[in-house]
């Protein structure tokens, strides 16, 4: 079974399986394909994390974000003035991890070639796609990130035009790069021509990077992170990313009957749960190699417990000066193959289009990740050199009694650790099944506000903004989600993909 966020990355996924594929190699095939057709959500010149349960053995992780330029200088970047990073500081451009990464999860878990696997990708650049509502309305919205660079805008707004569900495009450039790694693997992106130009574009642009950045990339093998929730173990990737985050708002949860609380309650409840895990997360968050995260310290019973002590279930908390960066957008992809080898993988340019930043030789749409960083000097995501930012992308696993039960991932940026939570609580206190769970309304409180999709009403709106939240309706969906639930017992996959994005969960 696969479930992503476009039908055709699901369909690739299935037909990699049919071929005799693993788990893995459908779940690249599937996200290399989707870094064509939507292109605003994720693509080659991004990062990945990814977290890989084999069907006999202990579950891993890879690491596959990018660190910043060497020559990186975070005085030299404030002596222009800047108090904080923009969607287009040069500096907001890290060394992409996502070739690397994948070429890595081939060779150690696949089992078929490159080509093979880049084979739905490589047709949908060179021979066209069709555009999908969400990928269309996405485009809509975003166009002033492709305007703001002349070659980027020539290659997505050709005659300055937006394209219209249906419509057809290619990416032959990306074609002709997604060709030469699949005969060379990763030295055709971080080294040669694609890693030629690309620090070309960057250097005019004013960056620091060089082509030993590139060269000198490597994905990291790191192990999971885990808590207990609802008699399953529940896994993330340890920092820098926010899976962390995750595991204490579900601590905290698990301190309180769920299903006994109202609608409203769960709703505040979950936005007080989210303010104190934030709170640590962009105060202490950060690449472990720049900082110490001991996971353990903010899981513990005396942590958590402090967090709970401080909630009042009837009076929000004051609102929080994030100093952060706004709601981003991904592709989440996982996929159980018939040995039950599962794959949480979750791929992104951060925001949409990323830093808008186009190579048209080699046709890579460069991310925007280090957007993440501080401009204050100490602080644990301070800008400096060779460092990876903080990141929102979080791929999420449930293990019960050493087996993987379900690989999961909830898309949206920020929101994806309250929405790995919210998620679960769906499942394991609220009994729904996993497409409901996914479907459910969702909540979000970040930067002061509570924002609400409208599906949750008027009247819990009017009940949460009286306890003192300021409640904003949100104007779009918040986040998506993709799942795959293994019944060992029953012997079989159930999938979910939810209706915020154009994707599906199909079987075989």
């Amino acid at each position: 079974m696969a479930a992503t966020s476009h039908p055709q990355a699901t369909l690739a996924a299935l037909e990699i399986l049919k071929a005799g594929g693993n788990a893995m190699d459908a779940a690249i095939a599937a996200v290399a394909l989707q870094g064509v057709v939507e292109p605003q959500m994720t693509g080659v010149g991004g990062d990945c994390f990814v977290i890989y349960s084999p069907k006999a053995g202990t579950p891993v992780a890879l690491n596959g974000s990018g660190r910043t330029p060497a020559k990186t200088d975070i005085a030299a970047t404030m002596a222009k003035g800047a108090k904080d990073l923009t969607p287009t500081s040069i500096e907001g451009i890290t060394i992409p991890g996502a070739i690397d990464a994948w070429c890595r999860l081939a060779a150690a878990h696949g089992s078929k070639s490159l080509e093979e696997i880049f084979q739905p990708a490589i047709n949908a650049a060179e021979n066209g796609f069709r555009i999908t509502p969400r990928v269309a309305a996405d485009w809509t919205r975003n166009r002033a990130r492709l305007e703001s660079n002349p070659a980027t805008a020539e290659q997505y707004l050709p005659g300055g035009v937006a394209p219209q569900v249906g419509d057809k495009r290619s990416q032959p450039a990306l074609g002709r790069t997604l060709r030469r790694i699949a005969r060379e693997g990763r030295a055709a992106f971080y080294e040669g021509e694609v890693a030629e130009e690309l620090v070309s574009v960057l250097r005019g642009l004013g960056g620091v990077h060089a082509l030993e950045d590139f060269a000198a990339n490597a994905p990291e093998d790191v192990t999971p992170i885990s808590t207990t929730y609802g008699g399953h173990d529940v896994l993330e990737c340890p920092p820098n990313g926010q899976g962390l985050a995750a595991l204490m708002i579900l601590r905290t949860l698990a301190g309180y009957d769920i299903k006994a609380l109202s609608e409203a309650d769960r709703v505040h409840l979950l936005a007080e749960a989210t303010k104190a895990a934030y709170r640590a997360r962009d105060a202490f968050f950060c690449d472990p190699v720049h900082g110490k995260v001991d996971a353990s310290h903010f899981l513990s019973e005396n942590y958590i417990g402090a967090i709970r002590s401080k909630i009042d279930m009837a009076r929000a908390t004051a609102s929080v000066d994030w100093d952060d960066i706004e709601h981003k957008d991904t592709v989440y992809v996982t996929v159980v193959d018939r040995e039950l080898n599962a794959v949480s993988f979750i791929n992104s340019l951060f925001q949409p289009f990323g830093s808008g930043v186009y190579a048209p030789k080699s046709g890579v749409l460069l991310h925007n990740r280090g957007w993440g960083f501080r401009l204050k000097p100490g602080h644990p995501n301070a800008l400096a050199p060779g460092k990876r930012p903080m990141h929102t992308i979080i791929p999420g696993m449930v293990m019960k009694d050493g087996r993987c039960v379900m690989p999961f991932g909830v898309m949206g940026g920020h929101y994806q650790a309250t929405g790995h939570a919210n998620f679960l609580s769906n499942v394991f206190d609220l009994g729904m099944d996993i497409q409901a769970a996914s479907e459910a309304p969702r909540s979000f409180a970040f930067d002061g506000v509570l924002s609400l999709e409208p599906t949750l009403g008027s009247g819990i709106g009017a009940e949460l903004a009286a306890r003192g939240h300021d409640v904003k309706w949100a104007d779009a969906a918040i986040g998506g989600c993709q799942a795959i639930w293994i019944d060992h017992a029953q012997g079989v996959l159930f999938g979910a993909s939810d209706h915020r994005k154009d994707g599906a969960a199909l079987g075989l």
